[in-house]
């Protein structure tokens, strides 16, 4: 039973910055694909960020390009969102995902992840 589990959220001013953490069990987590996905309230859940596992291949969605980075520690289980200059429009609940086929790319298609976190709230103040 693969269990994914956020941390690190919570309220942030604009400009400001947060790191977020997911750490999976359960799961040869090594050979996912992981991601973060994000959803406003009265919103679809939008991709965020993704990154292979390997770790050498990532994928952003253009509204956090140069201002979101996803990484990854295989020996701790564990894959990070950075998030910098936040503005509100990034208030959301922020989702982890990974991906079920061994060493799959890293997709921005929710669809093709298999499991998910429970979510942790990231309010943005003006």
């Amino acid at each position: 039973q693969v269990q994914l589990v956020e941390s690190g959220g919570g309220l942030v001013q604009a400009g400001g910055s947060l790191r977020l953490s997911c750490a999976a069990s359960g799961s040869t987590f090594s050979y996912n694909t992981m991601g973060w996905f994000r959803q406003a309230p009265g919103k679809e859940r939008e991709f965020v960020a993704a990154i292979s596992w390997s770790g050498d291949v990532t994928n952003y969605a253009d509204s956090v390009k140069g201002r979101f980075y996803i990484s990854r520690d295989n020996a701790k289980n564990t894959v990070y969102l950075q998030m910098t200059s936040l503005q509100p429009e990034d208030t959301a609940v922020y989702y982890c995902a990974q991906r079920g086929p061994y060493r799959s790319s890293p997709s921005g298609s929710r669809y093709e992840y298999n499991y998910w976190g429970q979510g942790t709230p990231v309010p943005v103040s003006s």
